[in-house]
């Protein structure tokens, strides 16, 4: 898809979609060479970045990933009592241990997914909190097993082709990139009161320069560079890059519960992450056994993409689409009707 034909649709203008392609690629890559990899002005890059960011079109944030820290993760769907949704639907997108919230299912249901760093951080949000709450009617948690796309690493394959083969090459890339494998590793990271300060302050600015994050840490810029690089490395946290898809006019988002063969699992995730439409797809538990989220431009491109796409891959025995009324939270950012905010300050309970 061209940025011509995405802008026609959307407030922002080609030059906006090009420099989120560069940051997708390189999130912490200064103005200057994105500049130089688009053919554009600094000035220029700098100015419509801090506008996209100050509309809430994108922001550039730090995700920590539990699974290199040992912990699991879980998506969880709940049914709620009428009119009870929101506040709860809040409560959760409240948690620093809980990374994406959506309302479906005619405001009736809740769909979460938890981003706890300790078992005992995990078991207190599905096995105490969540059941004693009254308003909820059905808890039903899901462990993800096997994740094949999500995270920076994938891109949103809805913006390749708006930059040239070269000036994706020239922009280079940081970290290791997203690849299929356990969720969870078999040698988890300990990181130390260093490391968390960093992950802290990439929380709240994925592009904050080495000199903000050695003051945060307490450390030199040098120490704090090699830190960073070895997280970065080992995929303990993701510099990504959160994209308001409304802005670029996909207004039409879908969890999508998919019921398929065991022995198709794999190639069903796999041809998933290769669909420009989708965001995130994962092998879970349960007896939909691969959960995908698509971001279409409305019902009826919704409807053409999960029958002629999602519909003819082999092995999908079933298929639950439940459109998406409101997104509260997405990797860790709060969503105001279409547009992202800045998060609250972190607090585990």
């Amino acid at each position: 898809m061209s940025a011509a034909s995405m802008a026609e649709s959307v407030a922002v203008r080609p030059d906006d979609v090009r420099i989120i392609r560069a940051l997708q690629i390189a999130p912490r890559a200064s103005f200057a060479s994105i500049a130089t990899a688009l053919g554009l002005t600094e000035s220029a890059v700098n100015r419509r970045y801090r506008r996209l960011r100050g509309d809430g079109v994108i922001r550039v944030a730090g995700v920590v990933n539990p699974g290199a820290l040992g912990q699991s993760r879980w998506l969880v769907r709940l049914r709620c009592r009428p009119g009870s949704v929101t506040a709860i639907a809040d409560a959760l997108a409240r948690r620093d241990d809980v990374n994406w919230v959506a309302v479906s299912a005619a405001g009736c249901e809740i769909t979460c997914a938890t981003q706890s760093r300790s078992r005992e951080q995990r078991e207190d949000l599905l096995g105490r909190r969540l059941p004693r709450t009254a308003a909820v009617l059905d808890i039903n948690a899901f462990a993800m097993l096997r994740q094949f796309m999500g995270g920076r690493g994938h891109y949103w394959a809805a913006l390749h082709g708006v930059l040239t083969e070269e000036q994706e090459a020239a922009l280079g890339s940081e970290g290791a990139p997203f690849a299929e494998g356990p969720v969870v590793v078999r040698t988890p990271v300990r990181l130390t009161a260093e490391d968390e300060a960093i992950l802290g302050a990439l929380a709240t600015d994925g592009r904050a320069g080495l000199a903000a994050l050695a003051a945060a840490a307490g450390a030199t810029p040098g120490r704090v560079s090699r830190r960073l690089h070895a997280l970065l490395l080992s995929h303990v946290v993701t510099v990504d890059v959160e994209i308001a898809a409304a802005a670029l006019g996909y207004r039409t988002r879908a969890n999508l519960w998919l019921r398929v063969h065991p022995s198709a699992v794999k190639d069903v995730g796999r041809a998933l992450a290769r669909e420009p439409a989708i965001a995130f797809a994962a092998a879970v538990s349960g007896p939909s056994n691969v959960h995908a989220v698509a971001h279409c431009r409305d019902l009826d491109d919704l409807f053409e993409f999960t029958t002629e796409r999602i519909g003819s891959l082999a092995g999908l025995q079933s298929m639950e689409i439940s459109p998406v009324l409101q997104h509260v939270k997405q990797a860790g950012t709060l969503l105001s009707g279409d547009r992202l905010v800045e998060p609250p300050p972190r607090t585990r309970k």
